[in-house]
């Protein structure tokens, strides 16, 4: 497996997985995306400071992870950024997000990123473990604030400093 930097060419397979997440019911987003929708999103994030990174496999994108700017335009936050991070059905448990989160983390001091933190739905929970082995701590519940198929769920935030 590789870890590298996405390229416009990977953007309809991000779309796909990230698709898979949207009609699994795993993400917020309810609504299945366009590689169009997505083209904005992916300009937003440059190498330099808020990248997508995927794992490949014999020229096979298996998963990808995004930073994203934490309140962009509030420099005081300029060294947050949230992660986020899916992977294809087809290759979930064979250690593909764990690769993606540990090159995550070891190039945030490049990118003078001191705090990580994803927002999920509590009821994510193969993403609370992969946070957690990554050290990652809970530090906010939001009680039923999201709705999907008539059920309310609640969105956890998960965060890690990186400043030691």
């Amino acid at each position: 497996m590789k870890i590298r930097f996405a390229k416009q060419q990977d953007l309809p397979e991000l779309v796909e997985i990230y698709n898979q997440a949207v009609l699994t019911k795993c993400t917020a987003v309810l609504e299945v995306v366009r590689v169009e929708d997505r083209q904005a999103w992916f300009v937003d994030h440059p190498q330099e400071k808020y990248p997508i990174i995927v794992a490949e496999a014999e020229n096979v994108v298996l998963g990808y992870l995004n930073l994203s700017a934490y309140r962009p335009g509030r420099s005081a936050l300029k060294h947050t950024a949230e992660v986020s991070y899916f992977v294809d059905y087809e290759h979930h448990q064979q250690g593909v997000a764990s690769a993606l989160m540990e090159a995550c983390i070891e190039m945030c001091p490049h990118l003078e990123i001191k705090t990580l933190f994803a927002i999920l739905l509590e009821s994510n929970a193969s993403s609370i473990s992969l946070l957690k082995k990554f050290k990652f701590e809970q530090w906010a519940h939001l009680p039923d604030v999201a709705e999907i198929s008539g059920v309310e769920v609640s969105q956890v935030y998960f965060g890690r400093q990186l400043k030691k």
